[in-house]
């Protein structure tokens, strides 16, 4: 080898620097050690933290369901990064499965008989357990939850490989998505688009309806929202991969092509050339008439669904950062702005109605990465590791003008589990892209970071599934020690910024590579079979 690490890690100290703690709080899955400080793994930890205390436990119709929080939206956003290392992934997600309606639809929310989400709805969209003093919910204005469910059984099977259970959920999964792009009351056919009461962007509480109203009625304000479609087709493609997991070539092909159609129907309908407008109104003119220049959060989520050009992201970041230098706020990762200027008595930067988003922010950070914004993507990770260490904590919505912690809130946890996610599948560049990691899309981004050594650690530990990684970088190149179960890996290796590569190695024996480019970044790329160890040396010229 021509470039040794330098360091053992873990470590307390290293050349006088403290770069560890005394019991090695770090070492989280995932978890991250330096050579230099412990800032990285113990945001890491922190983020563990807050998204582990979401778990709960709810005893339901002679069941055990372990879930974060006992809604599947927030269940599922949360799962991104508590797959990492939560043992029972499957109860809660099953039994929603389990209790889909004949048409469809999936309930979404557990809640006590005294907290009244069950009255907010027709008795269609409930199940009362009163042995259990417990109600089934669905919120009949919901959008997403039936391509959230299929997105949490993508997370399964990615962590477990478990055919059988995946040949018994799938057609239910498939039925779910068939009724949101049928039922009169969730799609609207002379657009091809999914529709639900205006609400803001994703959110449960529509536009001059009573929040006691949770309802479609005959009258109600319906729009279509960016974010339930491009939400429906990333489902439509992991159903595709489903199926094609299972042997279904034909069905695979199926789902991919509806796919397209809707894509085709989101960029007719919802473009503007930057990014995806806020609603689309059907049957009412909306609140204002500022719907197209209205940027709301699901641009972000929609950076990573694979619906963008690579021209199309690099035009949605470029608009944040626009926004970040022409805004009153503290930063650009708004929950939708414009805010309206009153939404059913939630003012400019309240609540969803403008407040700033930790979930806007994990997302936009992830995409960035993957963007050829990896500095800007960094910076964001900075940028929240800062809130981290002033409040101890990280928060649902944060003021616009002061960066101080709301008090109307939500699960924390949301938001910290898209941080987490743009760190290990961003930053650390770790994608599992089949099941336990046996195939690793292998795009590593610490150059931006300052770090010229350390030690990340991700996978899944109820398959004891574990990735192990090792990086230092000098002047005359960089070396990264891969340690993992990988039968394939797909390297894409930032440079640092100035530098070329010269040649590569992999375990020593040198290798053909090909140079890339990614918006001004430059990039090394080449497959390998997976060893147990892959010890890769890029040379600079």
């Amino acid at each position: 080898m021509k470039i040794e690490f330098e360091h053992r890690l873990p470590a307390m100290n290293i050349d006088g620097r403290h770069n560890g703690t005394y019991n090695n709080y770090e070492l989280v899955m995932p978890g991250a050690l330096t050579a230099r400080d412990t800032r990285l793994g113990m945001f890491l930890h922190g983020l563990h933290n807050i998204i582990a205390d979401d778990r709960r436990l709810v005893f339901i119709d002679g069941k055990k369901l372990g879930c974060s929080l006992n809604w599947i939206r927030d269940h599922v956003h949360e799962m991104k990064a508590f797959r990492h290392w939560e043992h029972d992934l499957r109860s809660f997600l099953d039994f929603i499965i389990e209790t889909q309606r004949a048409d469809g639809q999936f309930y979404e929310l557990i809640k006590q008989l005294d907290d009244r989400h069950w009255s907010f709805v027709n008795e269609d969209c409930r199940i009362i357990f009163e042995e259990d003093n417990l109600a089934l919910v669905r919120l009949e204005l919901e959008a997403d939850i039936e391509y959230l469910v299929v997105e949490g059984a993508y997370y399964v099977y990615k962590v477990t490989g478990d055919l059988n259970w995946l040949a018994r959920v799938l057609p239910a999964l498939e039925r779910g998505i068939d009724y949101m792009t049928a039922d009169p009351k969730r799609w609207e056919p002379s657009l091809g688009l999914v529709k639900r009461p205006f609400t803001i962007d994703t959110w449960d509480f529509a536009y001059g309806q009573p929040g006691t109203n949770r309802r479609i009625d005959p009258d109600t304000r319906m729009s279509v929202m960016h974010g339930d479609n491009t939400g429906v087709y990333q489902t439509m493609r992991q159903l595709a991969f489903f199926n094609r997991k299972l042997g279904h070539e034909e069905k695979a092909a199926h789902w991919e092509r509806r796919a397209e159609v809707l894509k085709a129907n989101i960029f007719k309908h919802l473009y503007n050339g930057r990014f995806f407008i806020h609603q689309l109104h059907l049957n009412h003119d909306g609140a204002d008439n500022r719907e197209n220049e209205r940027l709301s959060l699901s641009n972000a989520y929609a950076l990573n669904r694979g619906i963008f050009t690579e021209e199309q992201g690099h035009r949605l970041i470029e608009e944040y950062i626009s926004r970040r230098q022409t805004t009153g706020a503290f930063a650009e990762w708004f929950s939708i702005d414009p805010p309206y200027e009153n939404f059913n008595g939630h003012t400019p930067g309240r609540y969803v109605n403008g407040a700033i988003s930790p979930f806007t922010a994990g997302e936009l950070a992830r995409g960035a990465f993957n963007l050829g914004y990896e500095k800007y993507a960094w910076d964001i990770l900075c940028r929240f590791m800062d809130m981290m260490e002033r409040d101890g904590k990280i928060v649902f919505l944060y003021t616009p003008d002061d960066c101080t912690p709301q008090d109307e809130q939500g699960p924390s946890a949301w938001g910290a589990s898209t941080l987490l996610c743009a760190v290990d599948e961003g930053l650390a560049g770790i994608v599992d892209t089949d099941w336990g990691y046996r195939e690793i899309a292998f795009s590593p981004r610490f150059p931006v970071t300052g770090y010229d050594e350390l030690r990340y650690i991700t996978g899944y530990e109820k398959t004891d599934t574990v990735v192990d990684l090792r990086y230092i970088l000098r002047e005359g190149g960089m070396r990264y020690d891969l340690h993992s179960p990988a039968e394939r890996v797909d390297a894409h290796i930032l440079l640092p910024e100035g530098k070329s590569a010269a040649e590569v190695y992999v375990n020593g024996e040198i290798i053909a590579w090909t140079p890339s480019r990614v918006y001004q970044s430059d990039y090394v790329d080449f497959s390998v079979p997976g060893r147990a160890c892959l010890s890769i040396e890029i040379l600079f010229a």
